[in-house]
């Protein structure tokens, strides 16, 4: 512990007390020059226009998901208890085959809804791509303005003064070069039906 302790002290030292004037002032008010420039990726897609487009895209979309998924787990549940109370009047065959078409139909809509998660999941991660992708004019940007000559994810640094921290300044040179990202110009084509994963029948046991 006391090698690292002495090992933190000589970084600070190193940036001429940038760590500590870094921790009290505001992030952004005030910039250290330095070759190394750091950002913190998450934050800077979170906080950008684009970024905060997906994310109401897609929780609208999960919203909708699950109360489509609540209305056919309904819709199932009563059906399902529509032929347990039948079972007694009909044949064995005839429940059986009811039984099973019934299990079929579960199956199918458990099936259409983990499709139409995995293509929600699908999208969100293809906007993440194009974001970062559309980013490198930005990045470009802010390294030039800077004088420095590289940008490297917070998280891979052990140690570094927030005053080299440039994830404001990218979202907000996003936001003037790529705004909310090609797809806030599209129409907004018309959600598909979704479907529920209910609990498994027991109708036929």
């Amino acid at each position: 512990m006391a090698c690292l302790r002495t090992l933190v002290l000589a970084l600070a030292l190193a940036l001429g007390g940038g760590i500590a004037q870094a921790q009290d002032a505001p992030r952004g008010a005030f910039s250290l020059p330095s070759p190394i420039l750091t950002l913190d990726p998450e934050r800077v897609f979170a906080g950008s226009a684009w970024g905060k487009r997906v994310t109401t895209q897609i929780n609208s979309e999960l919203e909708a998901l699950a109360v489509e998924n609540a209305r056919i787990a309904d819709e199932l549940t009563v059906e399902e208890r529509d032929l347990t109370d039948r079972r007694a009047a009909m044949p064995p065959d005839e429940f059986r085959a009811a039984a099973d078409a019934f299990d079929a139909k579960v199956t199918d809509i458990r099936r259409t809804q983990d499709a139409k998660s995995r293509e929600v999941a699908r999208r969100a991660d293809a906007e993440k791509l194009a974001f970062y992708q559309a980013l490198f004019t930005p990045l470009s940007e802010v390294l030039k303005a800077r004088g420095a000559v590289a940008i490297l994810d917070r998280a891979a640094i052990f140690l570094a003064s927030d005053a080299i921290d440039v994830t404001d300044e990218v979202i907000a040179r996003a936001d003037a070069l790529i705004g909310a990202g090609p797809a806030a110009d599209a129409p907004e084509a018309a959600p598909a039906p979704l479907a529920a994963e209910p609990a498994p029948p027991t109708a036929g046991n």
